[in-house]
């Protein structure tokens, strides 16, 4: 799974909602080992993009190259925990069809402690603050054996100093990661924080304003320029 270098894209994607022309004709690669962050307003389209990548919405046309047989994990805004399942068995009920069971344990232990919450292993969601939820978040699609790994505006509800904490880690954990990522998000510091390719998106009907590659040590410049075409 995770270790293979596949194709991913879209071409020529359009979406209509009758009258409505939401996408269209948008082409994007997606690299493996990257994160491809796609930024627009809100409205503009990137969640029906996800929807689509995500198999939700099956009425569109053009192509949608090396999702259809790929594994793949998400991270919402809404932190999507069981209530009534402790820290561990969030994650566990996830991997236990896909991770054999004398595994088990030691891959959840590796990501908590990554993520900073080995100490909370038998928490349960109700006593965890919204970032030690999202931590939960990142850890279990981490955990989880995939090979492209789908985020919708995960971090939106966050405070910035919570932000700034999630995106070190996330970054951390990309390192050896060789996940294609895609992060929706109408955030422009999130976007250069963790995209190396940043696709901006029109508002309707939604074309590609622009492709940026993200270059480490510019980070000042590519806002500016995203500021710019926005």
């Amino acid at each position: 799974m995770e270790g293979l270098e596949k194709t991913y894209k879209v071409v020529d994607l359009k979406k209509s909602y009758g009258e409505l022309k939401v996408l269209d004709g948008i082409n994007i690669e997606f690299k493996s080992g990257k994160v491809t962050a796609i930024l627009g307003p809100s409205g503009s389209g990137k969640t029906t993009m996800f929807n689509i990548l995500m198999d939700n919405i099956e009425d569109f046309s053009g192509e949608i190259i090396g999702f259809k047989d790929c594994s793949i994990s998400s991270i919402f805004q809404e932190h999507r925990l069981i209530q009534w399942k402790s820290v561990y068995e969030n994650i566990e009920f996830v991997l236990k069809d896909k991770i054999q069971k004398e595994n088990l344990k030691g891959i959840i232990d590796k990501y908590l402690n990554l993520v900073g919450l080995k100490d909370y292993i038998d928490y349960y969601p109700k006593s965890l603050s919204g970032g030690m939820k999202q931590r939960v978040n990142i850890a279990r699609a981490f955990a989880y054996p995939s090979e492209v790994l789908l985020m919708d505006e995960p971090f939106k509800s966050l405070d910035i100093r919570t932000k700034n904490d999630i995106y070190n880690l996330f970054r951390e954990l990309m390192v050896n990661s060789k996940r294609a990522v895609i992060l929706i998000t109408h955030d422009i510091d999130e976007a250069v924080a963790l995209g190396d390719t940043i696709v901006i998106f029109s508002d309707k009907p939604t074309k590609i304003k622009a492709v940026i590659e993200n270059k480490k040590g510019h980070e000042s410049n590519v806002k500016n320029q995203i500021e710019n075409i926005m």
